[in-house]
This record gives structure tokens, C-alpha cells and sequence, in this order.
């Protein structure tokens, strides 16, 4: 549309105003309405520039004009008003179709909630080992003295027993830990049961630490257990193998490095062969790999032969039979397995953190 003079013929501005009307009667929708209204009614639409000419007429003739221009303005007012209401109308009319919802309709299933990503390595692990045919044991977590140490082996003045490590209950002298591993399973299924026993014990356990990244002082391990006649540090070495296969995927190995633990003798620090890379970066050449820092390795517990004095504590002649234990913390099984870098994340109940773990197969 092209400016118009106000002392032009009635025709011309006749015309730029039925222009104007059908512009507003083609406008599809009210995005199309409101990008046309600076053309038809904006500061520099035809009608305004006209308008605002009208001080350089003489007097005569600018009140005829006048009346002619506010005319004008006044029925494309009108029109845009009355097309805005129509495409409203049709918009709310369009929105009551698109949008409708059948209040009749059963309501969908609720989503399917995560299994704990802890409950489903724990199980995976716990599966292991009954596959070889071993047996699943649990005691309380609310444990006596003897059964977490005495009968353990730990003497009197270890420092595990201290505050800084245990959390005792109240009141004072009652003897009551809360346990800080799950042998004490070891002791209970040794007074509970015939031998020979092969039992694996998964539960929670608990130890004075600050919580952070690494550390919680609410965990969880797997604990096991093998005593008959004429066990050897071997069958340990062939459970672990066959636990680390079944784990992890075939070609997966072990490592025993020399350690000590009250409970066992000897006893050895249990190493993975880092599932990643499967020790080929610690070989010349080889890639980085942050699983295990390059070193082909990664500890996951301990281990080793059942000390003779924990078989005593438990009316087990030692002369006759023997047996190994092994002990692991199953969160850094779950960390190690899945790349996770941050302990906490377990707990805080995150459901963005642990659906994905939890719908593993």
C-alpha cells in the first residue's frame, strides 16, 4: 500500500481502504492478523501517513478530508476487530479438538520402577555362585563383639575395634556393633550348619567414615565361605577364576598378592584383571586406560585360607578340615562395572542416576 495524500480524489482513498479490507479478510490466523496490522492501521500505513498530512490543507478543505481519513480508519478498525474475534473463535474451537480428553478414559500404568542398582549386582553376584551350587546366607546387622571379632581372631586392642572404625550401640558395654564386615556370617553358618559348608553371604555393613566420593559409612559386601576336608588355597584360586568368568565375560583372570587378615593365613589381596583393557595397557605400547589407571589390575577384596582359630571359635577340628573365605565390596564391583565415579550417587535416590542400572538384564 502507498501513501496517500489526504486531498486526493474519494476513489483513491476508497480504493486503499478496500485493499486494506481484504488484506484483513485473507488473513489466515491471528499470526498472519498481527503482522499485518502496521500495514493497514501502524504509525506508517497509508491511513496514518494521510492523517498526519492534513495540518498543510487550508481550512475548507481539511475538514472535509478529515472526516473522509477518520472514516477510513474507523472502518478498518472495525474490520480487524471483527476478523480478530472470527480467527479466535476458530483458534479456541481448533485448540477444544486437538486438545480434548476423554475424562472417561482408565487411566494409563504407572511406570515401571528401577531395581537398585546395588540389588541388581548383588543378585548377579549372589547368581554366580549358586550356580556352582553354593548356598545363600544372611546374619543380623546389628552383630555382638564376639561374633565381628573375637571369634574372628581380633584381638583385643586391634584397631578396628575403635570408634573411629566401629559404631557400637548403646548403652555403653553392651557388647552390640553395628557389623563393619559380613564374616561374622562365617561364624554363625559354621555353629548353624553341618559341614561341609559352601555359602556366599551378601548384606549391608557399616564403618565410622566420612561420606564422600570414594567412601560411605553404609556399604555393601559379599562375603564367602568354603570349609570341607582337604581344601586348598587352589580351590580358592579356581572359585575366584570361575566367579570373575561369570561376572565379567570369558578370559577373565585373577591375581593373589601376599596380604594379611586376622581370619584367614594366609590371606592375599584379591585383584581383578581390569575388564576394560584386559591388561594390555600395562603392556609396552599399550592404550591408557582409566579403569585401572594403566596398571591391568584392579583389587577388588581379600582372601585366603580360614585361620585354624576361627575353625576352634567355631567347634571345627582344624586337624580335619579346612576351608577358605573371600570378602568383597560390592558398591566398587558396581563403580568398577559401570565407569560410576561418585559413591553417594548410590544412595541419594536419584531415579535419573539409577533406572538405567536397574533395568539391566
Amino acid at each position: 500500500m502507498h501513501a496517500l495524500d489526504p486531498a486526493s480524489p474519494a476513489g483513491a482513498l476508497d480504493a486503499a481502504r478496500d485493499d486494506a479490507l481484504a488484506a484483513i479478510a485473507a488473513a489466515a490466523d491471528l499470526d498472519a492478523l498481527v503482522a499485518l496490522r502496521p500495514a493497514v492501521l501502524g504509525d506508517r500505513s497509508p491511513v496514518a501517513l494521510a492523517r498526519r498530512g492534513l495540518g498543510s490543507l487550508p481550512g475548507p478543505d481539511r475538514a472535509e478530508a478529515g472526516r473522509r481519513v477518520n472514516a477510513v480508519v474507523t472502518a478498518l478498525t472495525a474490520a480487524y476487530d471483527a476478523r480478530r474475534a472470527v480467527l479466535q473463535d476458530e483458534r479456541d474451537a481448533r485448540v477444544l479438538v486437538e486438545e480434548a480428553v476423554d475424562v472417561t478414559a482408565l487411566p494409563g500404568r504407572l511406570p515401571v520402577g528401577a531395581r537398585h542398582p546395588l540389588t541388581t549386582v548383588q543378585e548377579r553376584a549372589v547368581d554366580a555362585f549358586v550356580a556352582m551350587g553354593w548356598e545363600v546366607a544372611e546374619g543380623p546387622e546389628v552383630e555382638h563383639e564376639w561374633f565381628n571379632f573375637d571369634a574372628l581372631n581380633f584381638p583385643k586392642d586391634h584397631p578396628a575395634r575403635e570408634m573411629q572404625d566401629t559404631l557400637f550401640v548403646a548403652p555403653e558395654g553392651s557388647g552390640l556393633v553395628l557389623r563393619t564386615h559380613t564374616s561374622p556370617v562365617q561364624v554363625r553358618t559354621l555353629l548353624s550348619r553341618e559341614l561341609p559348608v559352601h555359602v556366599v553371604a551378601p548384606g549391608r555393613v557399616y564403618r565410622a567414615d566420612a561420606l564422600d566420593a570414594t567412601h560411605s559409612p553404609v556399604f555393601a559386601q559379599l562375603e564367602g565361605l568354603c570349609v570341607d576336608e582337604g581344601i586348598t588355597m587352589a580351590h580358592l584360586r579356581g572359585t575366584l577364576d570361575a566367579f570373575a568368568v561369570a561376572m565379567f565375560g570369558p578370559g577373565m583372570r585373577t591375581r593373589l598378592r601376599p596380604s594379611f587378615f586376622p581370619f584367614t593365613e594366609p590371606s592375599a589381596e584379591l585383584d581383578l584383571q581390569c575388564f576394560h583393557c584386559l591388561g594390555r595397557s600395562a603392556e609396552p605400547g599399550g592404550e591408557p586406560c582409566r579403569v585401572c589407571s594403566s596398571e591391568g589390575w584392579i583389587e577388588v577384596g581379600g582372601c585366603g585360607m580360614v585361620n585354624p582359630a576361627v575353625l576352634v571359635a567355631a567347634g571345627v577340628d582344624p586337624e580335619r578340615y579346612s576351608g577358605f573365605a573371600f570378602g568383597m565390596g560390592l558398591d566398587r564391583t558396581l563403580m568398577f562395572r559401570h565407569g560410576a565415579t561418585d559413591i553417594r550417587d548410590f544412595y541419594e535416590g536419584d531415579q535419573r542416576f539409577t533406572l538405567p542400572f536397574g533395568l539391566e538384564a
